[in-house]
């Protein structure tokens, strides 16, 4: 393979769940960068899905475009099968994480974050590999979390099901590795986007996390970005069934 043809990503379309701020944006942005054609996925935003179209398209010179669709309603990526189907990149971003102590955990918080983090990833997958196994070339990378292995007390549900989908990935990468599909997991560790905001305000927990991760310092969406660009390009083609961590560290404590 020629060094320059590694990470261009010209003629290939991906889409990336939950990329109008944070981890997504940062990923939408890179892929757009090398070539791709990026569909931007928001939950409810219009507005926010063109502004984020128009700086890719800015950044790249390609055409990008969005969808709208809830992760947490069980029926809601139905709509995408008659929007979009040639899909040759699939990041699976979007998420749903809900703080709480275990003996208060209710029903409805539970059956939201499997509805949002396993059931919706199950049936993107359903919707967008056939078009990959036709095409004998895909990438599928499912965002995950350094709580796989570093699970918060708060956040028992969204821990154990970032580590299902960890499991998920290799699954399927045992099934369709030969037909030219890769499928991995990036796992970020402490990121400053918005779902963090608020509890790194207190500066004594934000501290306490602090010393856990071996760099120092916490992450910023950018970090997880040259990652995922190389697994989702021909550099990454010798590499599934994964996890990789972008967490400073934390870990391997």
């Amino acid at each position: 393979m020629k060094q320059e043809s590694i990470f261009d990503l010209s003629g290939k379309k991906a889409l990336v769940t939950g990329s109008t701020e944070g981890i997504g944006l940062a990923i939408a942005k890179t892929l757009a960068i090398h070539g791709s054609e990026v569909v931007v996925h928001g939950r409810s935003s219009k507005e926010k899905c063109q502004e984020v179209c128009a700086a890719l398209d800015k950044l790249s010179g390609t055409k990008s475009s969005y969808v709208l669709f809830d992760i947490e309603e069980p029926k809601g990526v139905e709509s995408l099968i008659n929007e979009i189907n040639d899909i040759d990149i699939l990041v699976i971003n979007a998420s749903i994480q809900i703080r709480s102590e275990t003996l208060e955990i209710s029903r409805k918080d539970f059956d939201s974050q499997v509805n949002a983090n396993l059931w919706t990833t199950l049936r993107l997958i359903q919707v967008f590999l056939p078009y990959m196994l036709r095409q004998k070339w895909g990438r599928i990378l499912m965002v995950g979390s350094v709580q796989e292995v570093k699970p918060s007390p708060k956040m028992a549900i969204y821990a154990a099901l970032k580590s299902a989908t960890a499991n998920m990935v290799a699954n399927l990468a045992l099934q369709y590795g030969k037909d030219g599909v890769t499928v991995n997991n990036l796992a970020p560790g402490v990121i400053t986007t918005g779902r963090n905001e608020e509890v790194l305000t207190n500066e004594k927990y934000a501290e306490s996390i602090r010393q856990q991760i071996p760099v120092g310092f916490f992450g910023q969406p950018d970090d997880c970005a040259g990652i995922a660009l190389l697994l989702c390009a021909e550099a990454g083609r010798y590499i599934t069934g994964q996890t990789i961590y972008c967490d400073g560290g934390m870990s391997v404590q």
